[in-house]
């Protein structure tokens, strides 16, 4: 039998795991959606809040206006004042009784609506989990798609709708979090953002001192000692008292003295620069370097023989009625595997059908546990929305990429006829640049299929 199964991405989270975790807001455009929609509210809340406390303070500046007048009136000439038997009993009735009542006003906590509408909502909200899973998210996308910090940082990403920046408080963030996951490639390329825009004057709460400690550690822990040493000079420079600079500092020159006594040969230092590369390059295999490559639209390319044998052409399902009156329109996306792109295949009221039912359901059972359906013969992948940047899917085995248009889908089979797995169609998605991406798959397995496509007699068929 077949069935379906629908997910959607955002730019942040595509090559994240799924799952009905609370840690998933960062991989879900629901999710993400469902936050603006509580960060509104709040808002609202809050501007209610403010509007309270404005009506607050005019009374009590109202008051002290009026109270000012008099007092000032009074201590010229109390006894002359107090002479009049109505200043007398206005002052005993303002003493024990409005002082109070303005006391009260003081004290009154107008924030009852705000911070009940808070603690309510608290409990939706991301937590360190979730903001390490957005950070990491962003740092795959740099490295997927080869940007650099100033870039990511500014924000000039292709077909932004709306245009954001990070600040260095921001950018900082990020440096750290590499730096609680060891990885101190990400490390150094952040906080170095994060100074920049310091240095080039932007105001914020982000510390020099503090950037430059964990800037010099990371620099160090990739194997630059003169960078290091520099980085930490300049630390003592805004902070001279600071203690495990100036440890580090002694422990640099120590370490530059050992290595200038040991006049390393020029071997040596080729190998040192190859263990710097391979730290950059942590976890980069030659698979994962050609999936990035096809994600940036730098894959293999097809030889123009290859290419003349793709066409376009209407596709009437082998005759059958339906599709006579109505063809298909079909368009060779790659040769071998063959994958083929239908055209006009699902409309906008189908879209958003199939939307509303995948939203996401906590208390759903997992429906794909345990299937019992065998092994995937073919696939349908359905492209529900266009992206504006990044969103392919690539077959890094053959070097395709087929990027996403909105009410198309492509075909491919998973399986030989004779049941044996086809590697080449082994396919990875790739995150989202800018932009949100809907897909809908559709998955046609052996149970149930026996007839329609039966196992061939060779191996090789």
């Amino acid at each position: 039998m077949a069935f379906n199964k629908i997910w959607y991405t955002v730019a942040l989270g595509l090559l994240l795991p799924f799952s009905y975790a609370h840690t998933d807001f960062f991989t879900s455009i629901g999710h993400m959606t469902d936050l603006i929609n509580t960060e509104k509210d709040l808002v609202v809340s809050l501007k209610d809040y403010i509007k309270a406390e404005e009506s607050k303070l005019e009374q009590i500046k109202k008051w002290a206006e009026k109270l000012d007048q008099l007092t000032d009136t009074a201590t010229k000439d109390p006894e002359g004042f107090l002479g009049h038997p109505v200043n007398a009993f206005k002052l005993m009735k303002r003493l024990n009784t409005e002082w109070g009542e303005l006391e009260s006003l003081v004290l009154k906590d107008m924030s009852d609506g705000f911070i009940s509408n808070m603690t309510i909502q608290r409990q939706f909200f991301p937590n360190d989990e979730d903001q390490t899973g957005a950070a990491k998210a962003l740092l795959r996308l740099q490295d997927t798609y080869n940007l650099d910090t100033d870039t990511l940082s500014r924000g000039n990403l292709p077909g932004v709708k709306h245009k954001s920046f990070l600040t260095a408080e921001d950018c900082f963030e990020l440096g750290k979090i590499a730096y609680t996951e060891a990885d101190y490639y990400h490390t150094e390329l952040w906080m170095e953002q994060a100074l920049k825009q310091l240095d080039e004057g932007e105001v914020s709460s982000a510390d020099k001192v503090y950037i430059l400690d964990y800037l010099s550690y990371a620099v160090y822990q990739q194997g630059d000692l003169g960078k290091a040493m520099m980085l930490t000079k300049r630390l003592l420079e805004l902070d001279p008292e600071h203690q495990r600079a100036n440890g580090n500092m002694k422990y640099f020159e120590y370490i530059m003295a050992k290595e200038k006594e040991a006049n390393k040969s020029s071997t040596d230092s080729e190998d040192q620069m190859e263990k710097e590369t391979e730290v950059k390059k942590k976890d980069y295999l030659p698979e994962r370097r050609k999936y990035e490559m096809l994600c940036r639209g730098e894959g293999l390319k097809m030889t123009p023989r290859r290419q003349k044998r793709l066409f376009c052409r209407y596709y009437d399902g082998n005759r059958n009625p339906r599709y006579i009156l109505g063809p298909v329109k079909q368009e060779d996306e790659w040769d071998k595997p063959r994958i083929v792109r239908f055209l006009d295949i699902i409309s906008d009221e189908e879209i958003e059908t199939v939307k509303e039912l995948a939203k996401p359901r906590k208390d759903e059972p997992d429906a794909f546990k345990e299937l019992g359906t065998g092994n995937r013969i073919a696939t349908w992948l359905f492209y529900m929305s266009d992206v504006s940047a990044g969103g392919a899917t690539v077959f890094p085995e053959v070097g395709a990429s087929v990027w996403p248009k909105k009410g198309t889908a492509v075909f491919w089979y998973n399986l030989f006829p004779s049941g044996e797995g086809d590697y080449s169609t082994r396919h990875a998605a790739c995150p989202v640049l800018v932009g949100n991406k809907w897909v809908s798959n559709k998955w046609l397995h052996e149970r149930g299929q026996e007839f329609r496509r039966p196992c061939a007699l060779s191996e090789l068929e």
